[in-house]
């Protein structure tokens, strides 16, 4: 499952700089690569997110208009209400979903909210995802052994 056509993906193995690689604990498995979209605060479902487009729209929120579908959400945790998960779950049914999550604090939320979005995801990383990965590097998650590989973006040390 991939994000992004092929101009955006990471050059052939040995053309690509080396990987940085985190290791943390699945939540749903599978395989899942394309860009980031990284947020540095909490997501919201109910009133932070509109199913129907996949994008952001907290107002004050940090990535408010942004479109997550068909990318790799990096995000700390989810907030707001038990809500989430069912708004997440549209976000899938209607095609707007993101390709896989990875969050760094797990909660009934956000597991609930990967589980039935049917997207990889991980969680517990040895690092924090949200400072070891910005938004536009190449992400690749092999959620089965818990293992997210993160491939920055051209002009990113």
């Amino acid at each position: 499952m991939t994000g992004q056509p092929p101009a955006a993906r990471p050059a052939p193995a040995g053309n690509r700089p080396e990987a940085i690689v985190l290791r943390g604990r699945p939540i749903v498995p599978g395989i899942a690569e394309g860009e980031a979209l990284v947020s540095h605060e909490p997501v919201s479902g109910w009133g932070g997110i509109d199913p129907a487009s996949g994008t952001i729209i907290e107002p004050r929120h940090e990535l408010f208009g942004q479109c997550f579908t068909g990318k790799i959400l990096v995000f700390p945790s989810a907030k707001g209400s038990s809500g989430w998960s069912g708004f997440f779950q549209s976000t899938r049914l209607l095609g707007t979903a993101p390709i896989g999550m990875v969050f760094a604090r797990l909660s009934t939320k956000s597991a609930l909210g990967a589980v039935v979005t049917r997207v990889p995801a991980v969680t517990g990383l040895d690092a924090d995802p949200c400072r070891a990965i910005s938004t536009g590097d190449w992400v690749r998650i092999d959620a089965a052994s818990g293992v997210v590989e993160i491939y920055p973006r051209r002009g990113r040390a």
